[in-house]
């Protein structure tokens, strides 16, 4: 069996991106052969093609997909041929038609979950749960900004936290996205390129200034959020978009109201198998019951992904990217 899979040599720009046809091997003990059929961008595989997450090289890129279960390994249980699952990762190599996936990082996926939607809320539809519900345990009534409100993780982030009842102020570029962003839930909105968000945010909390920041911008936003946050309140920083945040002395935490702050990822809550079954039900809880709405905003064929990284990094993206083998 054959595959198409991407590749990259070095690490830089979406050009370091190539492809290469690859036999695909019986699944080994553990493992199952996975034939995709969509999968997932997300902006860590950026950073893991730019080097701010170092890889080992030759590396394969992207972590979320979903498809359908081709052959199984020996020792696999509770998985057949014919089941339709969905990755987050670890292992890297989403980028790819078909390919050999640990069947421990596999969640199976109920009926009324399409492969799109799986594939394009995965990632981020666990991040949101995580982020929201046991990292930062947001409480209704609480005021939370959201930077990239209209981004995939952000759209997400603004719907659950409506659903839970907190106030949310989202950050955007454009009109276009003000109004993806209200759409979501969000109850304000500040166009972070022509007003000073902190100042704005001030504002729209009596000068409190919110409980948590959501911040998966990194350095263009973290003097913005820490203006932003209140007395004893959280920063979350939870991505790179734009660089990652380094040389801060944690004294600047003290002067800004003895604030808290975490950089937390995906894995170290998903560890736990418990916590994973746990977690993955609650993201499908929220779709099925109709408070988490997936926005697919683009498609892509998989060999596009040079251009979709593109796209993504230059904020021409709005909600969720699929590319589709």
């Amino acid at each position: 069996m054959q595959a198409r899979q991407a590749v990259i040599r070095a690490t830089g720009g979406p050009e370091v991106i190539e492809w290469q046809t690859v036999d695909v091997a019986a699944p080994g003990a553990g493992e199952v052969t996975l034939r995709q059929t969509a999968v997932g961008l997300n902006y860590i595989d950026t950073y893991h093609r730019r080097g701010i997450y170092p890889v080992d090289l030759p590396s394969g890129l992207g972590l979320e997909a979903a498809g359908v279960v081709e052959a199984v390994g020996a020792g696999v249980e509770g998985l057949s041929v014919g089941d339709r699952v969905a990755t987050f990762g670890p292992a890297r190599g989403a980028y790819a038609d078909i390919r050999n996936v640990a069947a421990a990082s596999l969640f199976k996926l109920p009926e009324d979950i399409s492969d799109e939607t799986a594939a394009a809320a995965l990632l981020k539809g666990c991040t949101t749960e995580f982020l929201v519900e046991r990292c930062a345990r947001v409480e209704p009534g609480q005021a939370v900004l959201v930077h990239a409100a209209a981004g995939g993780v952000g759209l997400l982030l603004v719907q659950w936290l409506k659903a839970i009842g907190a106030t949310v102020i989202g950050t955007v570029s454009s009109e276009e996205k003000a109004a993806l962003a209200k759409e979501a839930g969000a109850d304000h909105i500040v166009f972070y390129t022509r007003e000073d968000t902190a100042k704005r945010v001030r504002e729209l909390t009596g000068g409190a200034g919110v409980r948590v920041v959501y911040d998966g911008v990194g350095l263009d936003t973290w003097e913005a959020s820490l203006d932003s946050t209140g007395r004893r309140g959280l920063i979350v920083s939870y991505g790179n978009a734009s660089a990652p945040v380094t040389g801060i002395s944690l004294g600047i935490l003290a002067t800004k109201g003895s604030l808290y702050n975490t950089r937390p990822t995906l894995f170290d809550y998903y560890a736990d198998p418990a916590e994973r079954e746990a977690g993955a039900a609650r993201l499908w809880q929220m779709i099925r019951a109709g408070k988490v709405k997936v926005t697919i905003g683009q498609t892509y064929p998989l060999e596009q992904a040079e251009q979709a990284h593109r796209d993504l990094e230059s904020r021409a993206t709005s909600g969720s990217t699929l590319l589709m083998p």
